[in-house]
């Protein structure tokens, strides 16, 4: 196992969301509709990118003027990182489509 999980949650550290056919802020948005988004960790060695599904009652996307392209989104979800338990959550500008993110442990899940 890595550390990685570890490091990720060591605090805010930039994120983006990466376009894999052009309009980045379309895809995000598109993404978020079907309630499974990536982030993109872009301090890591060669970037990691991390998908999983919305936690909709965790993110926050009240921020987001899609039409204008301003604002911001709040994206949260649990995922497994090298085996660890933990929740992503990601703010992303949308006139970027980049932000901040972090890892959050879920070591009461990792009980269960």
């Amino acid at each position: 196992m890595t550390d990685l999980p570890t490091r990720l949650s060591q605090g805010n550290t930039k994120v983006t969301y990466r376009a894999r056919r052009g309009d980045a802020r379309a895809e995000l948005k598109e993404a978020i509709e079907r309630k499974y988004v990536h982030v993109l960790f872009t301090e890591t060695q060669g970037g990691t990118e991390l998908g999983f599904p919305l936690d909709e009652a965790r993110s926050d996307l009240t921020g987001a003027d899609w039409e204008r392209g301003e604002g911001t989104v709040r994206l949260a979800g649990d995922l497994k990182l090298d085996g660890v338990p933990v929740r992503c959550v990601a703010e992303i500008d949308l006139a970027s489509v980049e932000g901040v993110g972090r890892l959050e442990p879920r070591e009461a899940d990792a009980a269960a």
